[in-house]
This record gives structure tokens, C-alpha cells and sequence, in this order.
């Protein structure tokens, strides 16, 4: 287009755009002329409409153009408090060497003072040649000890102003079967300093999932997009541009580099044939090394606060779930002894409806010791109301009891050969396995005695005739029933 065509393309518009200014103002007083003719009362009602209105439309606008609030950090609990309850399980018998050591190497890792940068992201997105880049003669580092293992290693580094830096290659996300590796890789991303998260395109709706995760720690982020030399300057600026919209108020920084590596070609010859031919790219990382600098500023001292709270709150969590394990655990053993002892009182049981009175106790006991282990405080009357509404159920569902029991009689021959009773002491060891595991799963859920939630879940077990549970039980039965009728003889 010509210069003359743009003027008068340009001269247009400012009439156009001025015509509707006068046309806009001259409407606004025709309308101010109008209210004002109105009466009094209705001018106040159609203010105070308009003024509500424009309020609203305020607001909306204030929401939409607001600044993100920077992500707080997962609070973690106070370390006291966590070591407490690491010596808990301890003394209950549960595995609790791999938190101490996390615990150890928090200590080890703050006593050197040392920068630590994570390299996370999905396989084939170059952590590898990434790590050649920064650090060209790559060497382990030499103090890597508790909490690592062979599959995050550590290279020493140096960033641009001098300072040491330990770099951790941990596996990549996403990998088939890579399950526990990956839990390595986020247990050492939470050990870091700073996190370096490498991309190479856009991002899919896990990876944003990955970097949320992250930030919530609160620790220096920067998402980096590998391979930039593999797009053009239009196509990379758009990229950018949507992995700075996946990452709004997560990532504190987002770049792009290359790099390097090897890349294989086919090479033409001047006879006509081909011949492959691998070459080295050049990387090109200086904007990453200047983020770096620039993000860990305040030194290893300044971002411990935040590299605790976040192995602290890593650590919480798996505390948690080595405490759901061994509560789950002694609830398989609590629920096993009550079985066994139901079993051993429905073959004792003499007069007419002698049993029931034994049951009764001992499901008043197997509900208080549930109870008990998953710190649930329960009152003899919400004992009471179960153990009825549990007898109900039981009553209602005496047909398939019995009929999951003689199903057994016919699977396990064993059970057949005992003599009379077996079918039902089998019946009463299958109640109390499934009153137990029922109880026992509603109070680690729920945190209380939700009689509803435990009854249908009863009801549920009852009906299970599934192999596996059943040849429990009746291994179970077979054991109790001969310790009764053998008992054991003295020297």
C-alpha cells in the first residue's frame, strides 16, 4: 500500500472515530435532559439502578484484569511434630529408615551450603544433552550420599558469577513402567534449590498438571522450551507464547534455548548416493544460565526456607501413607484374632443360643479396638447401636451367609471332614472378617463411627464370594477347629 492510501485510510478513521464521539455525546445529553425532566423519586430509583449496574460491571472487570496472587506454598508441618510421629511408627514395627535418611540428607544438604537445581520433565526432552551443555566435562559429584540413588545423578557446576552449583539429572516423567522412578524424580525435585523444567513444545494437560505440582512448593521454577533452533522465529514466539499462558503465575521464568546434541542427516555425494552422517549442534544456553543467576541470587542460605518447607511437606505426606499402611496392617491382624476367636465360640456354644451372647461380646470388642487404633473416640452406646444394626444385617442376611458358608463346605473339602459345626463356625468366621474389614475401611474414611456407611459396606462383604477371602476363612476354620479337637499335650 502506498503512503498516500495510508494517510487517507488513517484520515478516515479519525472522522469516523470523531462522528461517533459527537454522535455518542450528543445522545449522553439528550439522555441527561431527559432525566432530568423526570420526577424527583424516579430519578433517585433509576440513579441508584444505573449506579448498582456500574458497580457490577466494575467489579467483573476488576476480576478479569486483576493480577494472579502468587501460588502459596504448601505449609508443611513443624519438624518436631514429624520426627514424633516417625518414632511412632518406629516403635509400631514399621520400615522408617528412608524418612530418616530424607531427614538426614535435609541436614547434610543445608550443611553445605551448596546450590542444588533440579532438571525435571518427560523423556526425550534433553535433560541429558542439557547437562552436557552446563557442565562440558560433566563429573559425579563427590558428595552424594543418603537420599540418592543410582537413578538421579549429581554433576558439580558453576554458575556465571563464579558460584558452585550442583546440577540433578533425575529420570524422566511418563516413562512406561517408570512409576517409582518417577516418584524419585519429584522426591529429588523436592530436595532442590531451584527447578529447572524442560519442555520440547507445547505443553500437554500432565505436564501443566507436573508444573503446578511444583510451584506449589513455592521454590524458583523456570520452564524451559528445548530444540528452539527447530522452529522458526514466528513459530517460536507463538510457542512462548503459549507455554507463558500454561504457566501464568506458576513458572517464575520462560525461556527458550537450544541444547546442542547430535543430530543424524543424509548427505548427498556427488557420485548420486547417500551416506548418513551425525553432527554436533551447537547449544545455545546463555539465557537459561543468566535465569539461573538471576533466580538464585540470594544464595543456598536465602532459599533454604523454601527447599525445607517443601522435603518437610514431601516427607508429611509419606508419613501419612506409611501410617494408613501399618494401621491397615494391624487392622488385618486385629480383624484375623476376632474371626478366629468367633469361631472358637460358635463350636464352644452349648445351650440354645448361647453364641449369640459370645458374638455379642466380641463384636463389641472388635468395634472398640478398631476403633482404638484409628483414634476414632466412640461412646458403649454408639458400640451398642452398631453391634445391633449389625445384627440386623446379619439377620436379614442369614440366607446368604449360609449360603456363601456351604459354597465353602464344597470348595475346600477340608472343611467337610472336620464333623458337625464347621458350617457354622465357618458362617460366624465369615461375619466377623466382614464386619471387621467393613468397620475398619468407614473408620479410616470417614475419621468416625458412621453406622450407615460400615453397614452397607457390610452388606457388600456378605455377599462377596470372592476365592481369595474365602480360602482364608477356611484355612482359618481348619486351623481353629483343630487346635480344638487336638488340643496340644504337655510333656
Amino acid at each position: 500500500m502506498s503512503r498516500r492510501l495510508r494517510l487517507l485510510f488513517t484520515a478516515l478513521a479519525l472522522a469516523a472515530l470523531l462522528w461517533l464521539l459527537f454522535a455518542a455525546a450528543e445522545r449522553a445529553l439528550a439522555l441527561a435532559q431527559r432525566f432530568l425532566a423526570l420526577p424527583a423519586w424516579l430519578q433517585w430509583t433509576l440513579g441508584g439502578v444505573l449506579a448498582v449496574f456500574a458497580a457490577a460491571a466494575l467489579t467483573v472487570l476488576w476480576w478479569l484484569l486483576r493480577p494472579r496472587r502468587r501460588r502459596r506454598p504448601v505449609t508443611a508441618p513443624d519438624r518436631g511434630s514429624l520426627e514424633q510421629r516417625i518414632g511412632q511408627l518406629r516403635e509400631r514395627g514399621a520400615d522408617t529408615g528412608a524418612l530418616a535418611m530424607e531427614l538426614g540428607e535435609l541436614d547434610r544438604r543445608r550443611a553445605s551450603a551448596r546450590i542444588y537445581v533440579a532438571l525435571f520433565g518427560e523423556i526425550s526432552t534433553g535433560k541429558s544433552s542439557l547437562i552436557r551443555a552446563l557442565v562440558p566435562h560433566a563429573q559425579l559429584a563427590s558428595d552424594v550420599r543418603g537420599g540418592t540413588t543410582r537413578d538421579v545423578a549429581h554433576y558439580d557446576g558453576t554458575l556465571p558469577d563464579g558460584r558452585p552449583v550442583v546440577l540433578a539429572d533425575v529420570p524422566g516423567s511418563r516413562e512406561s513402567g517408570g512409576e517409582a522412578r518417577e516418584t524419585l524424580a519429584r522426591e529429588e525435585a523436592l530436595r532442590a534449590h531451584a527447578v529447572v523444567y524442560l519442555c520440547a513444545g507445547d505443553l500437554s494437560r500432565g505436564q501443566v498438571d507436573e508444573l503446578r505440582w511444583l510451584a506449589d512448593f513455592g521454590k524458583p521454577l523456570l520452564l524451559v522450551l528445548n530444540k528452539a533452533d527447530q522452529w522458526s522465529s514466528i513459530e517460536l514466539e507463538s510457542l512462548l507464547n503459549r507455554l507463558r499462558q500454561h504457566s501464568r503465575g506458576i513458572a517464575s521464568t520462560v525461556l527458550a534455548i537450544s541444547a546442542g546434541g547430535s543430530e543424524r542427516y543424509q548427505r548427498h555425494l556427488a557420485d548420486g548416493s547417500t551416506e548418513s552422517v551425525e553432527r554436533r549442534r551447537q547449544p545455545a544456553i546463555g539465557t537459561l544460565l543468566q535465569a539461573l543467576d538471576r533466580v538464585t541470587a540470594v544464595g543456598a542460605e536465602g532459599l533454604e526456607g523454601l527447599r525445607e518447607n517443601a522435603v518437610l511437606a514431601g516427607l508429611h505426606q509419606r508419613t501419612g501413607s506409611l501410617e494408613a499402611q501399618t494401621r491397615a496392617a494391624e487392622a488385618e491382624r486385629i480383624v484375623r484374632k476376632y474371626a478366629r476367636r468367633a469361631i472358637v465360640g460358635a463350636m464352644a456354644a452349648v445351650a440354645p443360643g448361647s453364641d449369640l451372647v459370645i458374638q455379642g461380646v466380641l463384636a463389641t470388642g472388635l468395634t472398640r479396638a478398631l476403633a482404638e487404633l484409628y483414634g476414632v473416640k466412640v461412646s458403649d452406646v454408639q458400640i451398642d447401636d452398631f453391634v445391633q444394626q449389625a445384627r440386623l444385617t446379619l439377620r436379614t442376611g442369614s440366607s446368604i451367609v449360609l449360603a456363601v458358608a456351604g459354597n465353602a463346605l464344597k470348595a475346600f473339602p477340608g472343611l467337610g471332614t472336620l464333623g458337625g459345626g464347621v458350617l457354622h463356625a465357618f458362617a460366624y468366621a465369615l461375619i466377623f472378617d466382614s464386619m471387621g474389614r467393613a468397620l475398619a475401611a468407614s473408620l479410616a474414611e470417614r475419621q468416625a463411627l458412621d453406622q450407615d456407611d460400615a453397614g452397607a459396606r457390610l452388606k457388600e462383604l456378605l455377599a462377596d464370594a470372592g476365592s481369595s477371602r474365602l480360602r482364608q476363612l477356611a484355612t482359618l476354620t481348619i486351623d481353629a477347629v483343630r487346635e480344638r479337637n487336638d488340643p496340644p499335650t504337655g510333656p
